[in-house]
């Protein structure tokens, strides 16, 4: 077993566009928050909001508030998700393999509860919602062999992180409360059908390069040995 004086915590590479705004919020927030309040508290706050989200887009199917509920149910997510790990290094309370481990579990799960709830609220197909949500797994896979094997944790690709995709997902509610299908060549689709196909695809893409440039960097780090 890794002993912790030897664990090595992977640099994060955070290159979103609201980067170093959300980093200057997010201090601005740890120096505010309650003695009595850990990164635990915030960690645990992340997923049950996350399920909540998945619910709320369940609510959906019966009643637009739904939609309403589930922006203020991302927001609380982002909250917690974001502030946990800035809340434990400023306050020099880091637990690198705990956090790290803790925290990609939890939102595996929180992933799946709000990729179930989209595709049970009538506003995105099952099967794109599955495709969706297999895509994001490929891609978080990846993610977590990257930062076992090169040493560095990528949070973000093409300027998107996740606090981006949260304002993505809160925007396209607003617009279903006004037109929840667009047309496509003279035929109408839902909205959020064709934001997940777009999804699924940049997942996917995302996935393929970010595997390839990995897979490239590896072998050059690692050549194959050719015996004469």
């Amino acid at each position: 077993m890794m002993n912790a004086s030897t664990f090595q915590e992977a640099p994060r590479l955070l290159t979103s566009i609201l980067a170093s705004r959300e980093k200057q919020c997010l201090v601005w927030l740890t120096g505010r928050m309650p003695a009595r309040v850990n990164s635990d508290h915030l960690t645990l706050l992340a997923l049950v909001s996350m399920a909540l989200a998945g619910l709320s887009y369940w609510l959906a199917s019966f009643t637009r508030a739904g939609l309403v509920a589930a922006i203020a149910c991302l927001a609380l997510n982002w909250f917690g998700d974001s502030l946990d790990g800035t809340l434990a290094r400023v306050r020099h309370a880091e637990r690198p393999r705990y956090g790290f481990y803790v925290d990609h579990v939890l939102d595996a799960v929180g992933t799946l509860f709000l990729v179930a709830g989209l595709g049970a609220s009538g506003y995105m197909s099952p099967l794109v919602a599955l495709g969706l949500l297999v895509a994001y797994y490929l891609l978080s896979i990846e993610v977590y062999l990257a930062t076992h094997t090169l040493c560095a944790f990528r949070i973000s690709f093409w300027g998107v992180g996740p606090t981006e995709l949260r304002i993505l997902l809160a925007i396209g509610n607003l617009v279903l409360l006004i037109h929840p299908t667009v047309d496509i060549a003279g035929h109408p689709y839902r909205l959020f059908d064709v934001g997940g196909i777009v999804g699924i695809a940049g997942l996917l893409a995302t996935f393929l390069v970010s595997a390839a440039r990995n897979t490239c960097a590896l072998y050059r780090a690692e050549p194959l040995n050719r015996r004469r």
